[in-house]
């Protein structure tokens, strides 16, 4: 990597600033006043100002006309069009100062938005909720993406200034309270970054630096060029500046299939080498994970620590994507590639992906995937819902809207327990009911094409609903997305939430120990509702699971003298509708 480093840098008789513009001819940094930058040969300029600080707020200009923002800006507290602020992250006292992180097969997953995860939306509202996550047995706390988005409100994905998180959710030092008071409650911290695009409005790269971007499209604009080195490290200083500087245990890397100049190496790799080094360097456990609808097993790598080129596990869609079927009977778009969804899900439990270079008719006959039963189970992140497959409904509805509560807890029983790292998203612990529906604050002719884009996008449920559906652009809309906490407190919260408990306290005493020596085994529907799995455990036992997954009774399937309860029975040889049964034993 270059010794050159994109933004500000306090030292103790100033600050450097270091912009690449390789399509500029002149740079000045506003402060109080201009000051000329030096070119120091492959695009990039410098200055070193004395007497500025943590604190000073600053421009860049380009060509003596357009002023912009730093592209590597580590905070904007007047938004993404305002001055950027330098920060001093030496100046935080961190308290958890002995914490080294926890090991993969501990992770329990519930993903959140800050904004909308609290009345206030804020970092320190949600400090108060911690004692509540680590109460439910939540050992990651994953965040929405916070890279700095125009207006007040996003989803996160819309971010143009990757280095700075959103001031609409606090100031930097509030973000690493959040992270440390999680970590002085034995939570991990993961956060959720977006490289295979910028958001489409405030990047001004594009004016003095057009060599980020390549001819090449993703469905967001130009693709980012990570063949040019530059671009490259951008990228891969963004990921370590989280893991380091805010101490984050992990990230999740959004999309990486829409990463379309990869360069060589490739970018992913790459960026897990450097992490693993950062690892060694610091004695912390760090966690890498990809969205990838690709389904590249090879990219994945749950036992080498610290990571070195690969990924511990991937979001794994094709399970979320069978048992959305399965409960909710919907079969539009890309749910139709999940024909038989008691055959996928067993195909999921069993082997990992439900696509391992099957056609896929939604892509239109594409061949999908690769062989993914030889990893370990704990390679694939399992969930029931996220933001995605919530928030991109017309209405922005939760499960719990669509299912049976009887056919959700079963498929809950069988997730929070499968030898797969489980996720849930916020407020599903307790069965929340408050949408999710996108929501963004552009203006003017953007915010127009959002919302043109949705009418077109949801035709059919826009036919059918109206005015019921949430304007993505109206405030309203995101206020509706706020958890209401009081749902916790009614007599279906209390229940789900003590079911939820249960499950992960299990989870934790029975089924982790047995992670790091798990395998797959084998796993499969019977047609009738039946689904049956087993795990293989290193020291000769076997994970098992027995489920009804039918709203009739079916006949219990044989068990072993050595079977040892896990949860679950079977009154009088039957299996109950909606059933699950898990037991540790004998082969």
């Amino acid at each position: 990597m270059s010794d050159d480093r994109f933004g500000a840098t306090p030292e103790k008789n100033g600050v450097t600033f270091r912009l690449w513009a390789p399509g500029a001819a002149r740079v000045d940094v506003m402060l109080d006043m201009p000051h000329a930058m030096r070119a120091t040969g492959d695009g990039w300029f410098s200055i070193h100002v004395p007497g500025a600080g943590a604190g000073s707020r600053y421009r860049f200009r380009i060509d003596g006309d357009l002023q912009v923002p730093d592209p590597a800006s580590q905070f904007q507290p007047e938004d993404i069009s305002g001055p950027s602020e330098v920060l001093d992250h030496h100046a935080y006292r961190w308290r958890a100062n002995d914490w080294r992180g926890r090991p993969w097969e501990e992770a329990i997953f519930l993903e959140a938005h800050v904004g909308t995860f609290t009345a206030t939306g804020t970092y320190r509202a949600m400090i108060d909720r911690l004692d509540h996550l680590a109460a439910t047995g939540i050992t990651a706390l994953e965040l929405m993406p916070l890279a700095d988005f125009p207006g007040r409100r996003n989803w996160g994905y819309d971010g143009v200034l990757w280095y700075a998180p959103d001031s609409s959710y606090g100031r930097p030092d509030e973000l690493k309270a959040l992270i440390d008071e999680a970590h002085l409650r034995g939570m991990m911290v993961f956060l959720d970054v977006v490289y295979n695009h910028f958001g489409p409005e405030g990047n001004y790269l594009g004016r003095y630096a057009p060599a980020f971007f390549s001819p090449s499209h993703t469905p967001w604009g130009n693709a980012i060029d990570y063949r040019v080195p530059q671009v490259r490290q951008f990228a891969i200083d963004n990921a370590l500046y989280w893991l380091r500087d805010y101490r984050f245990d992990g990230l999740r890397l959004d999309a990486v299939q829409a990463i379309v100049e990869v360069g060589e190496p490739p970018l992913l790799n790459e960026l897990s080498r450097q992490a693993g080094l950062l690892a060694e360097a610091t004695g912390r456990t760090i966690h890498l994970v990809v969205e990838n609808d690709d389904n590249r097993a090879g990219l994945l790598d749950p036992e080498t620590d610290p990571p070195h080129g690969r990924y511990r596990a991937q979001w794994n869609d094709d399970y979320h994507h069978a048992w959305h079927v399965l409960l909710t009977g919907e079969t539009g778009d890309y749910y139709r590639d999940y024909p038989e969804p008691q055959r996928d899900i067993a195909r999921a439990l069993g082997s990992g992906f439900a696509y391992q270079g099957e056609a896929s008719a939604h892509r239109g006959g594409k061949l999908r995937g690769e062989a993914s039963g030889n990893l370990p189970p704990t390679a694939f992140v399992s969930f029931l819902q996220n933001h995605d497959q919530i928030g991109n409904r017309a209405l922005g509805d939760r499960l719990e809207a669509i299912a049976k509560p009887a056919a959700i807890e079963a498929a809950l029983a069988i997730t929070l327990l499968a030898p797969m790292p489980p996720m849930l998203f916020m407020g599903e612990e307790w069965g929340s009911q408050t949408p999710f529906p996108f929501f963004c604050d552009f203006k003017g002719d953007l915010a127009n094409a959002v919302r043109q884009g949705r009418r077109r996008e949801f035709q059919s449920a826009y036919e059918k609903y109206g005015n019921e559906i949430p304007d993505p652009l109206n405030d309203s809309t995101f206020q509706l997305a706020h958890l209401d906490w009081n749902e916790a407190e009614s007599a279906p919260g209390r229940k789900r939430l003590k079911l939820v408990r249960d499950l992960l306290t299990i989870r934790r005493e029975r089924i982790v120990p047995c992670l790091a020596a798990i395998r797959f085994g084998e796993a499969h529907a019977t047609g009738d509702g039946g689904l049956a799995a087993r795990w293989i455990i290193s020291d000769g036992r076997s994970l098992k699971l027995a489920a009804n997954l039918s709203a009739r009774a079916l006949p219990a399937p044989a068990s072993a003298p050595s079977d040892q309860p896990v949860w679950g029975q079977t009154p009088n040889g039957t299996m109950p509708p909606w059933s699950v049964v898990w037991t540790l034993g004998g082969p």
